[in-house]
């Protein structure tokens, strides 16, 4: 082999070596340039953490009244619609309290009644004394003109200025009665009248009492963290058991300092649940901000004023609003993790935006329907007790006019419809 081929064996490796470099450089600033134009257009306008869990309203079942467990209607993981009974208490203390209010309020109404018609007595009483003064008046007038040519002895005249004195008495007697007396019901009607009302007040105290030894679910949901057991003594407050309705959970993601300033209310999430994969794709809106960072608001949050400390990227929690079609596809439950993936490319608005709701965020009807048959109930007791047959018999009032319909589990919380021998009786009887 000569000296000119051994010289060309090595330019030519060389050669072919620069050309894989450049073939590599070119691949490389290809990718470099696309991947640039691809974040230019796309990944800049996209924030995204795995620092997400699902959360919701955890809705604790707590008794109003002390008392004793007798009945447990849900468990742990069993699914309760609204109003469903969960939890019964000994209503036999309750019902006596009941029951005396009823009875007081039935006697405060006949005695009320009373006064009404006494004031009608007392009115007539008054006419009868003014037609006894007028008479004796007419008698004295009479004795006087016959008194002066002397038919009429002193003593017979004496005498009727005397029965005109005793029947002005009368008179003024029987009208301070009769303002003694109106002094009580002027200005009022049997179901205004203050000793009523106040009869009334106690039968609804009485009966909210009575209707609070049932505990319903205040929310359709799943029975959690159930801690209460059959012959418990439990007292006011005390968590008995929890209710989670999973139709209304949300996302909490934690995003890094950086990551917020693009953040506006609003902007469309797209997010995937560890439990079922990219394979199920949720989607949500960025609905508020946090007030803080998660170590601010932590049990023991972080010192840095000491001036012995580390700085680290702090995170803030963005609530992020599942569409409930994807819930009810793929049900979530609390604690979850999720990967959320925000489009920040449109920022119209504020970062922090003051929004504010008139409306309530979550409310439930369970809790008023004991009003409404406690008014019903006061109701069927006055007009029974109002209402009477020229026998003096309090008269039966048709049942299904004070009958409201009750919420599931509270069927035996119908109202009375009057006391003593009046169609339905009380609650358990």
């Amino acid at each position: 082999m000569s000296s000119t081929e051994k010289t060309a064996q090595p330019s030519d490796a060389k050669r072919r070596r620069w050309r894989m470099l450049g073939l590599s450089g070119a691949v490389f600033g290809a990718i470099a340039v696309g991947y640039g134009a691809y974040w230019a257009a796309v990944l800049r306008n996209h924030q995204t953490t795995d620092d997400a869990y699902v959360n919701g309203n955890i809705v604790q079942i707590t008794p109003q009244i002390s008392g004793t467990v007798v009945s447990i209607g849900a468990d742990d993981t069993q699914f309760v619609t609204s109003g469903q009974p969960l939890v019964r208490l000994d209503q036999a203390d309750a019902k006596v309290a009941l029951d005396q209010a009823e009875a007081q309020l039935a006697k405060t109404v006949r005695e009320v009644r009373n006064l009404f018609a006494t004031s009608a007595q007392l009115q007539a009483a008054v006419a009868v004394r003014q037609t006894d003064l007028a008479t004796a008046q007419e008698d004295l007038a009479r004795r006087q003109k016959l008194g002066e040519s002397g038919a009429v002895s002193g003593e017979e005249l004496q005498h009727a200025r005397d029965a005109v004195k005793g029947a002005q008495s009368s008179l003024l007697s029987a009208q301070q009665q009769l303002a003694a007396n109106r002094a009580r019901v002027d200005n009022t009607t049997l179901e205004d009248h203050p000793e009523v009302r106040d009869a009334a007040a106690a039968v609804r105290n009485a009966y909210l009492t009575y209707a609070r030894t049932t505990l319903p679910a205040p929310v359709a949901g799943f029975i959690a963290k159930r801690n209460v057991q059959l012959g418990e003594r439990v007292s006011t407050g005390s968590p008995l058991m929890a209710v989670v309705p999973l139709d209304q959970v949300w996302v909490d993601a934690n995003f890094k300092e950086p990551q917020l300033a693009g953040m506006r209310v609003g902007q469309p999430v797209t997010l995937t649940a560890d439990l079922y994969g990219r394979s199920v794709a949720y989607h949500g809106t960025v609905v508020g901000f946090g007030a803080g960072t998660g170590a601010a608001f932590s049990l023991l949050p972080a010192q840095n004023a000491t001036g012995n400390w580390i700085k680290i990227v702090q995170r803030v929690p963005v609530r992020v609003a599942l569409d409930p079609k994807d819930l009810a596809g793929h049900p979530l439950q609390i604690g979850l993790s999720m990967k959320v993936d925000v489009d920040v490319s449109h920022r119209d608005g504020e970062r922090l935006p003051q929004l504010a709701s008139r409306a309530a965020a979550y409310s439930t009807d369970v809790f008023r329907t004991g009003d409404r048959l406690a008014e019903a109930r006061v109701q069927a007791i006055i007009a029974a007790n109002n209402d009477v047959t020229q026998t003096g018999k309090a008269r039966p009032v048709a049942a299904h006019k004070l009958q409201p319909s009750p919420p599931a589990g509270l069927e035996h919380l119908t109202p009375l419809v009057a006391i003593g021998r009046v169609e339905g009786s009380g609650p358990g009887r």
